[in-house]
């Protein structure tokens, strides 16, 4: 397995064996927003390196390397730190901060003595009407395994996905606005930001498309969606309903299609 020891400049140093997935899907960089600095097989070295370089580029050096961080009992998940005992999970937030961080962790999954549990939409629903907050330590919150792991059982989830895979579906738009607001972006950003952040990913779409690159091509539509998402909540309308005006003007549009393009009747 290859480790990258990644960079984004400002933030932080930290090392993953999957840097679109941690860097760009997880925590929402570009490519160009991040660097890598070393790469290496040997989890030994950069796991030492790791806290070498965090040092020298003046950023908090963490506790445990990187290596440290995978036993059964103290799992790393992106940007937290679950603690399972035989009896509970244990999430690093208070129950008013839960929610968004475990949102920023869809699809990730862990152990317990009575089964696999997984962070999924629903089961994100699950564990807010579950969870209590810690009587010992301030600002942390948990649920019991036993009593999660069942709530899988009844339901029939497949954990064997360890990446995030969870289908938002018909409540997809929903699920967009949703990781916006936990972000402050509707508080504090602006539709000039998202009108030059769209510029930006149909740009992606025409590297991509000249490239003959499919996968570019879909991310860069999906980046493109979210943006436009974020664009109409803005400005106070849904883009359901932004969809639905579009929809129904061209619904009654007739024409035919000339050299690739659909041109409407006068």
């Amino acid at each position: 397995m290859t480790y990258a020891i990644y960079h984004i400049p400002g933030i932080k140093i930290g090392v993953t064996n999957n840097v679109k997935n941690r860097v760009e899907d997880q925590q929402g960089y570009n490519e160009g927003e991040y660097e890598i600095l070393e790469m290496s097989d040997d989890i030994n070295y950069v796991s030492k390196r790791e806290l070498e370089l965090q040092s020298k580029y003046g950023y908090r050096v963490d506790r445990k390397p990187y290596k440290e961080l995978f036993n059964n009992n103290f799992i790393e998940l992106n940007t937290m730190n679950i603690n399972v005992t035989e009896m509970t999970s244990t999430f690093p937030c208070p129950v008013n901060k839960l929610k968004g961080q475990l949102m920023d962790n869809i699809g990730l999954s862990w152990e317990t003595d009575h089964g696999k549990v997984m962070i999924t939409k629903d089961s994100v629903k699950w564990i807010m009407n579950n969870v209590k907050p810690s009587q010992y330590t301030e600002g942390r919150s948990y649920v019991y395994n036993k009593a999660f792991a069942r709530w899988f059982d009844n339901n029939k989830v497949d954990t064997s996905c360890d990446t995030q895979c969870d289908d938002c579906g018909d409540e997809l738009f929903n699920c967009i606005r949703e990781w916006a607001r936990e972000r402050g972006l509707y508080d504090k950003g602006d539709t000039k930001t998202q009108y030059i952040k769209l510029m930006e990913e149909t740009g992606e779409i025409g590297r991509a498309i000249l490239k003959n690159d499919t996968e570019q091509i879909v991310d860069g539509i999906g980046d493109a969606v979210v943006v436009l998402t974020n664009l109409a909540e803005l400005v106070g309308v849904p883009i359901e309903e932004c969809i639905q005006e579009a929809y129904n003007v061209i619904a009654k549009r007739k024409g035919k299609m000339i050299n690739g393009t659909f041109v409407k009747n006068n």
